[in-house]
Order: structure tokens, then C-alpha cells, then sequence
């Protein structure tokens, strides 16, 4: 009977070795994969940021100066401005006459000035040129129509254009920033990036669940595990302690990785510009995403008081508290009487739970993400808008990632251990909490 006892310890030693490691690569594998995915958000959500597209001067002077020089390329006269150009025409042609005319009645000019004048207006008809205004007109109209006059008055137009664009542009510290993003991940444009990033990230976080329900499925399955040894003392221990492994492995995950993602953009604005379709997709308003450590780091890097004593206190009862517990606890059930009359150990297995705040943080978190989802929810809807020459669509992409699953879970699954330790340690536990 001690043989077969023996025999099981050991496969049930080597069981729990194997999940054991199993978890680590899981929590390591979501970490990995949740915080390259941020990264790579943040620096899709920088280079489609608003500031960089829609409220870009550059992208706008890029889309102007591509419609302008379609417009200048197809430029043709029509009728309505063709009989515009003929009056205006007429009046200048009419007026240099009427100078040229006034000229030679010129009083006070000299005396060979006036004998030449007298001489001119002896011989030149001006009422009879004046007459012949609009065939000049149409003349210069037909040439100005031919296609050699058209191509130099379209490179005239355009490069005067170009002159002008040239001198429009972004601040240069705004588009060195987008270059910079670019070039870091290997793409020449944004389109490009855009197209070679959204399956990146997608797989990264179908990748980072997956492994979640891993860490989850492998935390059910501790649970199940004491149904098999709930009333088997000599196997208690050794499940009990592979579960504080795995709490601790699930809490240390959770805090790593990202927990809420909010993120509220322009999926797509489409109106007509100077008779030309003008499109932006994808225009990022806001975007953020952080795990508590995250949380901590910025608030205490903020050097404000309030902002550095929230940072400390999230550390003090989400990190330290939680990891402290779980440590005490394990170190409770396999210590020896010595151990277990400690007073910071008992107070860490037995009273830290009010003081730890977990379950007011997981709220906290739910309601977080509540409160963005429908806030941005409403606020985006006031973008969404249908034109005849203008539609928007705006979207809001806010959403819980693993970090957030991976807290609940560590959560529940230490509510279920501290229930157990209770069962197990029964008379043991009501001696203290009299005491």
C-alpha cells in the first residue's frame, strides 16, 4: 500500500511539473505576444494618428496638388468661358486703343512729337480698328485654343502651383517622427505598413488568448484536481502548493500583461474636393493601452504628489499585497507550528484580504471599461454622418485584453485556494480567528 502511495506521489509530482512548466511557457507566450502587440498598436495608432492625416498640412497639400494637377490636365475651354475671355478681351483691346488713340491728340507733347502724331492719325483708322475688336479677340482665342499655346499654359499654371505647394508643409519634427516609424518596421509609406502590420497583430493577439485559456483551462483543471484529493491528506500538499505556483504564475501574468485597450478613430471620411473623391481611412483619435505595472510606472514617473502616492498604493494593494498573500499562504501550509503562530504570516494568509483590494480592482477594471466603451460609444456616433458630398464612419475599438482575464481568473482561483486552506486547516483556523 506505502509502494502504491509512493508511486503516486511521484506521478503526481511529475503531473504537476509538467503543467507547471506548461503554465510558465503559457504566461510567457501571452506576455510576449500581448506586449509586442501593444507596441506595435501604439505605433500603428501614432502613424494613423490624426495629426499625421486628416489634421496633416502635408497629406492635404499631397491630395490638393494630385486633384489641381488632374484639374490643370484636363483644362479646356468651354463655351461660357470662352465668351467670358472674348468680353474681357474686347475691353483691353478696346482700351490700348482708346490710349493709343489719346496719345496722339497730346497737347503739351513736343513739336516733332505732334507733327508725327498728326501724320498717324492722318493715315490710321481708329474706328475702323476698333470694329475689327472681336476678330482679334476670337484670333487670340484660337491660338490660346491650340494644343502647342494649351501645354505651355498648363506647365506655366502647374509649375507656379508647385512653386507655392513647395512652401506648404508640416512642422519637420511631426513628419521625422512618421519616417522614423516607417523605417523601423521596413515599409516606405503608410499604406504599405497599414497592409503589412493588421495581420501581424491579429495573429499576435489570437496568440496571446489562446495561451490565456491555456493559463485559465490549466487553473480549472488545479480545481478539479482536489475533487480527486480533497480527503487524501498525504496528496494535499503537494496539489496545494502547485496551486499557489499557479496563482502566482496567473496573478504575475495578469499584472504584465495589457489589460483594457481603448482606442476611437475615424474608420473612414469620404467627400468631394474640387470635383475629385477625397478619402482618409483609419484616422486614430485616441488610443492607449497599459497593464498595471504600465499604470504605475507613468503615474510615479509623473513626480506630482497625488499622482505618485495613487501609483504606490495601486502597487502596494494590486502587486505587493496579492504576491505577499499567496507566498504567506504556501508558506503557512507547508511551515511548521513555529511558523504559523508568526503574526505578519498569519496576517497576510488570514486578515490581508480585506486590505488587498482585489476584488475592488477587477470592479474597478470592468467598470473602467464599461464607462470608455459607452462614452466613446455615444461620442463616436456624433462623427458618423451622411452627405451628399460627405460620409464618415467612426468606430470604437475599445476592448479587454488578457491581462484583465488573467487577473479574474487569478482572482476566483484564490478565493477557491483560501476556502480550501480553511477546509483543510479547520480547527487549526478557528483557534486564530478567536485569538
Amino acid at each position: 500500500m506505502r509502494g502504491i502511495t509512493i508511486f503516486v506521489k511521484i506521478l503526481l509530482s511529475i503531473l504537476i511539473i509538467t503543467i507547471s512548466a506548461m503554465l510558465s511557457y503559457a504566461a510567457h507566450k501571452v506576455v510576449s505576444a500581448s506586449n509586442e502587440r501593444s507596441h506595435i498598436r501604439k505605433d500603428y495608432s501614432e502613424i494613423n494618428n490624426i495629426n499625421h492625416g486628416l489634421l496633416s498640412v502635408n497629406i492635404w497639400r499631397d491630395h490638393i496638388i494630385k486633384i489641381v494637377s488632374t484639374q490643370i490636365d484636363d483644362f479646356d475651354f468651354n463655351k461660357k468661358q470662352e465668351e467670358a475671355l472674348r468680353k474681357e478681351l474686347d475691353d483691353l483691346l478696346n482700351a490700348i486703343i482708346s490710349q493709343a488713340e489719346g496719345s496722339l491728340h497730346e497737347k503739351y507733347a513736343p513739336f516733332k512729337e505732334r507733327l508725327k502724331n498728326k501724320a498717324i492719325d492722318k493715315f490710321v483708322n481708329f474706328d475702323k480698328i476698333r470694329q475689327s475688336i472681336p476678330s482679334y479677340s476670337q484670333t487670340i482665342i484660337d491660338e490660346l485654343n491650340k494644343t502647342k499655346s494649351k501645354k505651355r499654359l498648363k506647365f506655366i499654371a502647374r509649375d507656379k502651383f508647385m512653386e507655392l505647394a513647395a512652401k506648404t508643409k508640416d512642422s519637420g519634427d511631426s513628419h521625422a517622427r512618421v519616417e522614423t516609424l516607417l523605417a523601423k518596421y521596413g515599409y516606405n509609406n503608410v499604406e504599405a505598413f497599414n497592409a503589412g502590420t493588421t495581420d501581424k497583430i491579429e495573429s499576435l493577439q489570437e496568440v496571446a488568448y489562446f495561451y490565456t485559456y491555456v493559463i485559465l483551462g490549466i487553473l480549472v483543471f488545479y480545481l478539479l484536481l482536489w475533487l480527486c484529493f480533497y480527503k487524501k491528506i498525504g496528496y494535499q500538499k503537494i496539489v496545494f502548493i502547485a496551486s499557489i505556483v499557479a496563482a502566482l504564475i496567473a496573478l504575475v501574468a495578469g499584472l504584465m500583461a495589457p489589460m483594457i485597450e481603448i482606442d476611437a478613430r475615424i474608420k473612414e471620411l469620404n467627400f468631394i474636393l474640387i470635383g475629385e473623391p477625397l478619402v482618409f481611412y483609419n484616422q486614430v483619435i485616441f488610443f492607449q493601452s497599459k497593464s498595471i505595472l504600465e499604470v504605475v510606472k507613468v503615474l510615479v514617473s509623473n513626480h506630482k504628489f497625488d499622482s505618485v502616492l495613487v501609483g504606490i498604493l495601486i502597487l502596494v494593494f494590486s502587486v505587493v499585497f496579492p504576491i505577499t498573500k499567496l507566498i504567506s499562504t504556501g508558506i503557512y501550509y507547508i511551515g511548521k507550528k513555529q511558523i504559523k503562530d508568526n503574526k505578519v504570516i498569519n496576517f497576510f494568509v488570514f486578515k490581508s484580504g480585506k486590505w488587498s483590494m482585489v476584488d475592488v480592482l477587477v470592479v474597478a477594471i470592468f467598470m473602467s471599461y464599461i464607462g470608455f466603451n459607452g462614452i466613446f460609444d455615444t461620442q463616436m456616433q456624433h462623427l458618423s454622418v451622411e452627405r451628399e458630398y460627405l460620409s464618415t464612419i467612426a468606430t470604437n475599438k475599445t476592448s479587454l485584453q488578457p491581462g484583465v482575464l488573467l487577473f479574474v481568473g487569478y482572482v476566483l482561483f484564490g478565493l477557491a485556494l483560501a476556502a480550501i486552506l480553511k477546509t483543510i486547516e479547520k480547527p487549526l483556523f478557528k483557534k486564530r480567528v478567536a485569538k
